[in-house]
């Protein structure tokens, strides 16, 4: 029916997290953030609508923001993007259903947060480095060098193929690289699928607060080391998606 309304569900976090006053939640106009408690535990909701598509990059965006500014506080569990309920009788039967587990996640998570470090090859330099160490990739650089793309379509498809499995290769080695540098300030690391072919490092870590300035500044150290080939960005504090959710735990 027209104008039925539901909960969208953000997170789990423990039942004395209140919601700012200035939190905004999804839709247009944002929805206001409350929490529905049970025992232990709280869900940070808002209303919308049943027929509201929700997926804009402003919906994302504001369901990021509160998981974010919630972790700085408090420990939380992300409820997947676009989870609507019915009503608070559905959210309390969630939170009973799945009360203990809750719980138990949260005190392992408390005063932890998650930090993403993305980073991508410049492509100049990355070729340029290729190039200098790879007789079998300048040849194939000179072939293509001054021909119309039609005659050297076979010795740019094998260059292509050639940078693609040097970039996969190296991609391998650079995380393996930045987890090691900063091994000994987290608690857990996870690598992240690449989002660009150029992509150099994506791993999420979760780290201690008591550890976060050690670990910026490994992160920086590793990043300096690597400034003329890697454009790197420390995305952080975060929720710990890539670690807890409450999906994860309700399964």
């Amino acid at each position: 029916m027209a104008g039925e309304s539901g909960l969208f569900i953000y997170g789990i976090v423990p039942s004395d997290v209140e919601p700012t006053s200035d939190a905004e939640g999804v839709g247009s106009p944002p929805g206001e953030v409350t929490a529905i408690r049970h025992g232990e535990l709280a869900a940070l909701v808002s209303e919308v609508g049943l027929e509201e598509p929700l997926g804009r990059p402003a919906d994302l965006s504001a369901y990021e923001r509160l998981l974010d500014g919630t972790a700085e506080v408090a420990p939380v569990l992300p409820v997947r993007f676009g989870t609507v309920v019915t009503g608070e009788d559905a959210v309390e039967d969630l939170l009973d259903a799945h009360h203990d587990r809750f719980a138990d996640a949260l005190d392992e998570f408390e005063d932890r947060v998650q930090y993403t470090v993305h980073g991508r090859f410049d492509e100049q330099e990355f070729i340029g480095e290729l190039l200098a160490g790879n007789r079998d990739a300048v040849a194939l650089a000179d072939q293509v060098r001054g021909r119309p793309e039609a005659e050297s379509r076979e010795q740019r498809i094998r260059l292509g193929e050639m940078i693609s499995q040097a970039v996969e290769l190296r991609r391998e080695a650079e995380n393996r690289d930045l987890i090691d540098a900063v091994g000994g300030h987290v608690v857990a690391d996870a690598a992240r699928a690449p989002s660009h072919e150029l992509d150099a490092v994506h791993v999420a870590f979760l780290v201690a607060n008591d550890d976060e300035e050690e670990f910026v500044r490994a992160v920086e150290e590793f990043a300096e080391q690597r400034r003329d080939l890697i454009r790197t960005r420390l995305i952080g504090p975060l929720a710990p998606y890539d670690f807890v959710s409450a999906h994860q735990l309700a399964e």
